[in-house]
């Protein structure tokens, strides 16, 4: 099967977030499958500046699980690159399925025509896009988005499957996209084979980490003010991640009024060879969004053995029936009590169960092969 992939940006552009990494681990796991012939058409966008760029040193750019990149140079904005737009056509003509990815990015709509026109089938994942725009009431340009949304309807093509990743990514999803089909299929992540031994609490010190893109959205502002109500030192709370420089600047400012010097760190990106060191050095990951359609820095905690705090506003209940985390309301009060309540638990074992969750579900084989699934019975359907 010849599949191939358009994205806005492809790893390893990892400041734009889960979606790079999710789309590059499917991507890895489909190559491998035999009888699978893989292209990935994308921009050499690497943040939000023209002079972060992807480096290229050949075009395709061979991977090492075996397919090629081709990287079209953006000119403009985030991810406008006209290269995508003249080698568009003859990619999806070869291919027998496309995958694109994103909503309100340059390569969707054109994406969305060129296979309608060419009768191809299409799997389209919004990675939370539609989900962020209709639950939350921080989303910018909605009424916009909403035009967007009805060129899109119009331009689908008969055969197409919105992929989602969560039961209430697909709810909201189709409230925006209503003459959409959906297929819900979780995402991934790369396993570590085995952990080094490890020390939890050392000191009697409850560490706490903050993964993920500085966002309004990601509620971290709740999570300071949290900590700001756990009057003990012994609780500290690390965050790691990027986003723009005004409200990255607010949070530290917060964090200052809150009197967190010394127990809230703010460190930055952090690579992905570098993910495996954070971990290890966390008791307790928390992710207190305003809405996630899935939230990878979940599956990545569980896959290195820490427990979760995520908030209702995610997909994220299992965690309680698995034995492995809180589901909570995203409120600094009850953030705080969660945080207490986990003082006094077993992390360790916690952590155990949450990772043998994440390695019998959610491992890169089991979701590349449950996808190569949904391709097939898209491209056998009549249009």
């Amino acid at each position: 099967m010849k599949i191939l992939h358009v994205i806005p940006a492809f790893y390893p552009a990892t400041y734009w977030g889960g979606p790079v990494f999710a789309v590059h681990g499917l991507c890895n796991a489909l190559a491998a499958i035999p009888g699978v012939e893989l292209r990935v058409l994308t921009t050499d966008t690497a943040g939000p500046q023209l002079s972060k760029r992807v480096k290229i040193s050949e075009f395709p750019t061979r991977y090492p699980c075996g397919y090629d990149v081709f990287f079209t140079r953006r000119v403009l904005r985030s991810e406008i690159a006209p290269g995508i737009l003249w080698r568009l056509w003859p990619m999806i003509r070869w291919a027998d399925v496309i995958h694109l990815t994103g909503i309100y990015s340059f390569p969707t709509i054109p994406t969305l025509l060129a296979c309608r026109m060419l009768r191809k089938p299409l799997v389209w994942s919004p990675r939370g896009a539609l989900q962020a725009t209709e639950e939350w009431k921080g989303a910018k340009k909605r009424p916009l988005k909403k035009i967007w949304e009805k060129i899109c309807s119009a331009v689908m093509p008969d055969r197409c499957v919105l992929h989602v990743t969560s039961e209430i990514e697909r709810a909201t999803s189709l409230a925006r996209l209503p003459n959409a089909v959906a297929a819900v299929i979780p995402n991934g992540t790369d396993l570590p084979e085995s952990l080094p031994a490890r020390r939890w609490r050392p000191d009697g010190a409850l560490r706490l980490l903050f993964l993920g893109r500085l966002d309004p959205n990601k509620g971290i502002e709740n999570l300071l003010e949290a900590l700001g109500q756990i009057d003990d030192d012994a609780v500290r709370l690390d965050v790691y991640g990027t986003g723009d420089s005004r409200y990255s600047g607010m949070l530290v400012s917060l964090a200052h009024q809150l009197g967190l010097e010394g127990r809230a760190q703010f460190h930055g990106r952090v690579e992905a060879e570098e993910k495996t060191k954070v971990f290890l050095a966390a008791d307790l990951c928390v992710m207190p969004s305003y809405s996630e359609n899935f939230g990878m820095v979940v599956v990545e905690a569980l896959a290195h053995g820490v427990p979760v705090i995520a908030s209702t506003r995610t997909p994220w209940a299992m965690l309680e029936e698995k034995g492995c985390g809180w589901w909570v309301e995203n409120s600094p009060e009850v953030l705080a009590r969660a945080v207490q309540s986990a003082r006094g638990m077993n992390l360790c074992e916690m952590g155990k169960r949450g990772r043998e969750w994440v390695c019998a579900e959610m491992n890169w084989k089991v979701i590349a092969n449950d996808m190569l699934t949904v391709y097939g019975r898209l491209v056998q359907a009549q249009p």
